[in-house]
């Protein structure tokens, strides 16, 4: 990875990491707080009902003149009964120091309530229920939240590690098709601008002859064309005044101008044109026009020809070249796609074709063999 896309993958990665984590934490805390207390709300009500429990047979036993019966208490559970003097006359204290006074009370791990429920029936003055089972059952609940952070953390950065690769994944294959584009634009300016210079310096040396004009013509000519394909590009966007063109003038334009290029390869045009009207701009005419010309003489053989009929509103171009593999014949019309990687380009022709094609509702059909060439139809 370049170092712009690993900044993006590790700013991705970070940024889901610690917003998940955030995100995990806060539920965490939320679930730890709302389990926390659930647990404290139920150890009080507990611990009340039992003291409501010894407290309601001590009044019973006192009014029945009965001697006060041993009480089921639950295993977590151990209860004292002080009287009036304050000593223990049943069960046990668990810790000292207990508070001379009704109430719920936290001591040193122990949940201790105090009632004094009893009225001093039977000369009990307090019930006192304890419990240590709280801190403990709060400690496994911590225990078991913070093993669950860890676990979903784990989780969290594998799927976040998954999910950046998947991130990076297009804008990778879109950065290297941008630097391959513009690497492709740079190769393709090279030719005729080299062509332009060693023209211009023989043109000052020795005067201009008729093949160095043809040089400086065609070198102009395919500077204009990548021009043209790179406007396209960048402001297709742009609304165009539509007119009625007679196609075949526009397709003989095309050819006329094209025709130095195709000399040079000694590739020959055959036309058979019939007038035809079709509403859409001049400018998006002859782009679309010139991406197909150029294209078949780009890609066919020298000594070929090419032929260009139109006719009921059918214009076909049919070259003698290399051909388009079945493969790639669905994604050439794709930007920066290719037919092929032994000629020049940067895969935009097709794909400037399509789009006219799709704003006026022209239909594409293709014909293509390798090694026997390539034929487009167009219905307007």
């Amino acid at each position: 990875m370049s170092d712009l896309e690993k900044r993006s993958f590790y700013s991705f990665l970070g940024l889901y990491i610690i917003t998940s984590l955030v995100a995990i934490f806060l539920i965490g805390y939320w679930y730890y707080a709302a389990q926390k207390n659930s647990l404290e709300n139920e150890t009080f009500y507990k611990l009340g009902h039992v003291a409501d429990m010894k407290s309601g047979n001590i009044v019973m036993s006192h009014m029945k003149h009965q001697r006060l019966q041993p009480m089921m208490l639950p295993a977590d559970v151990t209860l004292a009964l002080i009287n009036t003097d304050g000593k223990v006359v049943e069960g046990e204290l668990l810790m000292e120091n207990i508070p001379d006074k009704t109430g719920y009370f936290e001591m040193n791990r122990y949940n201790i309530l105090v009632s004094d429920a009893p009225k001093e029936h039977l000369g009990i003055r307090y019930v006192v229920v304890q419990s240590d089972t709280l801190a403990v059952e709060i400690e496994k609940l911590r225990g078991t939240v913070w093993r669950v952070i860890v676990i979903v953390t784990f989780f969290i950065v594998l799927i976040a590690w998954m999910l950046s690769k998947l991130f990076m994944k297009p804008v990778h294959q879109r950065i290297t098709q941008i630097e391959r584009f513009i690497n492709d634009v740079t190769h393709e300016l090279n030719t005729p601008i080299a062509s332009l210079s060693m023209s211009s310096d023989l043109a000052l040396k020795q005067g201009c002859t008729e093949k160095t004009l043809k040089n400086i013509s065609v070198s102009t000519r395919q500077l204009y064309d990548i021009y043209r394909s790179l406007s396209y590009l960048n402001f297709s966007d742009q609304k165009e005044i539509s007119e009625a063109l007679d196609l075949k003038e526009t397709v003989e334009k095309s050819i006329d101008y094209y025709r130095p290029l195709a000399e040079i390869k000694r590739i020959e045009f055959y036309a058979a044109l019939e007038p035809t009207v079709f509403t859409m701009p001049e400018s998006q005419a002859v782009l679309l026009f010139g991406n197909l010309i150029g294209n078949a003489i780009k890609y066919s053989s020298p000594g070929s020809r090419i032929v260009i009929t139109l006719k009921d509103k059918v214009l076909k171009i049919k070259d003698e070249g290399i051909g388009i593999e079945p493969a790639k014949q669905k994604e050439i019309f794709e930007k920066f796609k290719r037919g092929t990687e032994y000629f020049g380009g940067f895969g935009v022709g097709l794909h400037i074709v399509k789009s006219i094609c799709d704003t006026y509702k022209i239909k594409i059909e293709l014909d293509s063999k390798p090694d026997e060439g390539t034929e487009f139809r167009f219905y307007f």
